[in-house]
């Protein structure tokens, strides 16, 4: 019965030492996730940048689009007025 509780008791520790030699290896793959989520989202801000998209639009392949007229533009109001 001693015997048994030993081996399961061992056994657990390894389970556990498992896990913990896992969290390295994990953490440096979240560290690079999240490295790459800055670079798309300084990409995605320098795309979306008023200067970028003005020089974009003098391009000749979007030529055909045009600025919409004020009676063009639709406002959408986001929740109740008077929560705000």
């Amino acid at each position: 019965m001693g015997g048994l509780t030993l081996y399961f008791t061992i056994e657990k520790q390894n389970q556990l030492m498992r896990l913990r030699l896992e969290v390295p290896k994990l953490e440096k793959e979240l560290g690079a996730l999240v490295e790459e989520n800055r670079a798309l989202s300084y990409r995605i801000e320098q795309f979306e940048n008023p200067l970028h998209l003005m020089e974009l639009a003098s391009q000749p392949r979007f030529s055909h689009l045009k600025f919409p007229l004020d009676e063009e533009v639709m406002v959408l109001e986001y929740g109740d007025e008077e929560s705000q």
